[in-house]
């Protein structure tokens, strides 16, 4: 198997090796056998064009393999090509992408397939580089798209990256340190096969999803790098790899209303900037209030208040934040709901079927969202009751 020389342009020295300079040497061979003999079948990987590979590694940050397979499937269905990207009305992509969460990604791919339209003829170039340089792209997934598109010598660094390495060579850098990042970078291109670049950064992926796994012990027992691995050989799995300490996510309270009239119920478009920004939301109120707050809410925005329900409380976890939500389900006079949608409360009432098809809604409201449906059912069989969903 023939190995790289090349080094980076902008590597102005040989990075510096950690422990036992030749582990990195003795990698590639054991690591591509084990990939070959039980690689799992994905799309992406079957077809593995530039738009493919693009779109998986974008879908795949913040997400499990498993539940990505369905989004991208449907996603390809609807926009097949850069081209489509570029020209899917921003709702649409939005309500692709419901569920995935990180809702800047899809921003992202958009802006991005703009951009190969109209410099690039709608095709992603083939320098890592100007690949870098694309809205949502940094140097994983220029790397990513880079190797397994188009065969080129580029690694592909990520936290699952980080975290096999820093054990095979029990390294105690902090792999949340940008720097750490480069160096692992600059220190893969000595290492990388020139004849599997792609297959390479796909199989380090595939030990970190499958063995050397985030959270629980790793299962040394199936490691191509059993024998290399210093961490194992140690006894010091469960230490590595080393993080700097997060700061404590920030915790707000919110008040979501789930209110239907007789058919519909009122959703709200949330701000262009910021957080979920130009999505779709159940209407809200910051802090936990009581029902005599949310009848002159109500009223406030135009609206005859016919029954107040309260909901049971629930929580979503963003990266920095934490929303503790206690919700109401809300039943209005239908003949004051035409005033209210003119009024200035930025409320469009919608049928429950297009909560699914056309209005994006984040799944930080799952737990309200189930109540359209439900009580839409429930109307319809016993009149005015409504139940608790299962």
């Amino acid at each position: 198997m023939k190995y790289t020389e090349i080094v980076s342009a902008e590597m102005t020295e040989s990075p510096k090796r950690y422990v036992h300079p030749d582990i990195l040497d003795r990698i590639a061979e054991p690591l591509l056998a084990w990939y070959d003999a039980g690689r799992r079948i994905l799309p992406w990987r079957e077809e593995p064009t530039p738009y493919h590979v693009w779109l998986s590694e974008i879908m795949l940050q913040q997400t499990r393999v498993e539940a990505v397979k369905p989004y991208y499937e449907r996603f390809l269905r609807a926009l097949p090509d850069i081209r489509s990207l570029a020209a899917v009305e921003e709702e649409k992509l939005l309500k692709l992408w419901e569920g995935l969460g990180y809702y800047n990604r899809a921003r992202n791919l958009k802006r991005a397939a703009a951009l190969l339209v109209s410099e690039y003829g709608g095709k992603m170039p083939d320098d890592y580089e100007k690949i870098q340089a694309l809205p949502g792209i940094g140097s994983y997934t220029a790397g990513a798209i880079s190797s397994i598109a188009f065969g080129q010598v580029r690694p592909a660094v990520d936290g699952n990256v980080l975290r096999i390495l820093s054990r095979l060579r029990a390294d105690d850098r902090d792999i949340l340190n940008a720097k750490v990042k480069k160096s692992v970078e600059e220190e893969l291109l000595y290492v990388m096969p020139t004849d599997r670049p792609g297959d390479f950064n796909q199989a380090l992926m595939e030990l970190g999803a499958m063995v050397c796994i985030p959270n629980g012990a790793p299962k040394c027992g199936e490691c191509p790098w059993e024998e290399l691995c210093l961490a194992r050989a140690e006894g010091r799995t469960a230490e590595f790899p080393k993080k700097a300490k997060k700061k404590p996510r920030s915790i707000e309270e919110k008040t979501i209303l789930v209110i239907q009239d007789a058919e519909r119920v009122a959703l709200r478009k949330r701000s262009e900037k910021g957080l979920l920004a130009g999505m779709y939301e159940f209407p809200s109120l910051e802090g936990h209030c009581e029902e005599t707050r949310i009848s002159a809410y109500l009223k406030e925005m135009g609206l005859s208040p016919i029954r107040i329900r309260k909901l049971p409380p629930a929580k979503h976890v963003f990266t920095h934040k934490e929303w503790h939500m206690m919700g109401y389900l809300i039943r209005v006079d239908e003949l004051a709901v035409e005033g209210a949608e003119q009024e200035q409360s930025g409320f469009v009432f919608v049928e429950p079927e297009q909560t699914r098809t056309d209005y994006p809604i984040p799944s930080a409201f799952a737990a309200y969202a189930e109540w359209v449906e439900m009580g839409r059912r429930k109307r319809s069989s016993y009149g005015e009751t409504a139940g608790k969903p299962r």
